[in-house]
């Protein structure tokens, strides 16, 4: 049975209990004891204390009988800082998901941080959540356009883009975008300012953003607080999970971006003006469908050419910390994408101007294995051909083309050609064929709608005719 305990205050007054319950011995027959601290509210009468404290002795009882550890001490920002870290370590965690969640921790524990993890309510994630959606609240003071030729700049000083992507600790694609005067996040623009040994405000005009986060953002820190809570569910230092009875915002899912045909056969026809290594990295994505890091990642010997086939096992990613480095697909699938002859010998000519370039290198040369390096055979930056896109379109007059765009289209031409969305779910590389469905239910809808007309002309018109 619980026992209680007043705590006083130096003038003798009593400002809290301690709830303490017996949970047995341990093998040195030392009795185990559990505790906790209750406070009354301010304003409460001897009677509500009493009756009250009587309820959280049996509720704390009842709690340290069904085996939860419940700790008050423990505060969200300390536990969800060390699920983080122990997932990491557990490889439970890609190193991408845990960098997106220690940013989602920052502002989070100026919201909750402070909260004991027995103490968080669903009321007070629905309070944190409307906060999100109102404007201000923003980490970042937004983007930053240069004020200054960058290009010249390192000219200047003898400086390349790789050089100071490198110093700076940012992508090679941030630098190129400065460069050309548009818009990269102001803590970019700080970096590249620091590498540079200048001051921020003499090479960057900081702009500011007050507009709220967007709904799909906030979902993101609901599943992160949720996924943090639900391990201290099973860790049994809480009774439920509270974000599981919380109220996050609706997301609407927005129609995929796609090129139309016209679009697409202009992308096809520039395309052959430009150099071997972009050509093919953009006939890859076309082709595939898959995604941009996975482009980047693929290694020679995940290429089959004489079986037309390409291994998606890998995905290149890049991290201030790590630098670029490998890492699995994004669902963590591996599949097998067959490509057509046309893709094939385009890969062989490829092969063949990157075999010269080695050679060219001599000892320079870095033997990676990638499919697509640097011109000394290192691995590119995963980002790169964002950038490479935005010049070619500008050059060829063509709409702004995003590399998933790609991706959205095959899959259109996929399901208006009438192949199964299993098929299709499988060369995308979805863990779920209800991803499929969900991401591309308009196209799904137009496809079905097109069968329909088919199947009337062949069934009831053409008997109308007869």
């Amino acid at each position: 049975m619980a026992t209680i305990e007043p705590r006083r205050n130096s003038a003798g007054e009593i400002t809290s209990y301690r709830i303490r319950v017996s949970v047995g011995c341990d093998m040195t027959g030392k009795q185990i004891r559990r505790s906790t601290t209750w406070k009354p509210e301010p304003g409460m009468s001897q009677r509500k204390i009493e009756k009250a404290l009587t309820q959280a002795a049996a509720d704390f009882e009842r709690d340290v009988e069904q085996g939860y550890q419940t700790d008050n001490r423990l505060r969200f920002a300390e536990y969800a800082a060390r699920v983080i870290d122990q997932k990491e370590a557990n490889d439970e965690l890609k190193h991408s998901t845990a960098l997106l969640d220690r940013y989602f921790l920052i502002r989070t524990n100026t919201a909750i941080g402070h909260i004991r993890l027995t103490d968080l309510r669903p009321q007070h994630l629905n309070d944190f959540y409307r906060q999100l959606q109102e404007g201000g609240i923003r980490i970042d003071t937004g983007k930053a356009v240069t004020k200054v030729d960058l290009g010249k700049l390192l000219q200047r000083r003898k400086m390349t883009r790789t050089a100071l992507s490198e110093a700076a600790g940012v992508s090679h694609t941030t630098v190129t975008t400065a460069c050309r005067g548009q818009r990269i996040q102001s803590s970019k623009a700080r970096k590249i300012a620091a590498a540079l040994e200048m001051e921020d405000t003499a090479l960057f005009k900081f702009l500011t953003d007050a507009s709220p986060l967007s709904s799909k953002t906030i979902i993101g820190y609901h599943r992160f607080i949720h996924a943090v809570l639900a391990q201290a569910e099973k860790e049994m230092l809480v009774p439920y999970n509270a974000a599981s009875k919380a109220s996050p915002p609706k997301v609407t899912q927005k129609e995929p971006n796609y090129f139309q045909p016209d679009e697409l056969n202009r992308i096809l026809d520039a395309l052959e003006e430009e150099p071997l290594k972009w050509r093919t990295i953009t006939h890859l994505m076309i082709i595939t469908g898959c995604r941009r890091g996975e482009i980047m990642g693929l290694k020679w010997s995940k290429v089959n050419l004489d079986a037309g086939r390409l291994k998606i096992d890998n995905n290149l990613l890049y991290s201030k910390e790590r630098g670029i480095y490998d890492g699995s697909p994004k669902t963590g699938q591996v599949r097998f994408v067959t490509i057509p002859k046309e893709t094939v010998s385009l890969l062989k000519q490829y092969r063949a101007e990157q075999s010269q370039l080695k050679l060219l290198n001599g000892d320079r040369w870095n033997d990676t294995g990638y499919v697509f390096t640097r011109d000394d055979g290192r691995s590119m930056f995963p980002s790169s051909p964002t950038a490479w896109l935005d010049g070619f379109a500008k050059r060829h007059g063509l709409p702004h083309i995003n590399p998933h765009a790609f991706r959205h289209t095959m899959t259109s031409l996929l399901i208006n050609q009438g192949t199964d969305v299993v098929t299709v779910s499988k060369r995308l590389g979805h863990s779920r064929t209800s991803t499929t469905t969900d991401l591309y239910s308009h196209v799904i809808q137009e496809a079905d709608a097109q069968a329909s007309e088919q199947i009337a002309d062949v069934m009831l018109r053409h008997r109308k005719k007869a």
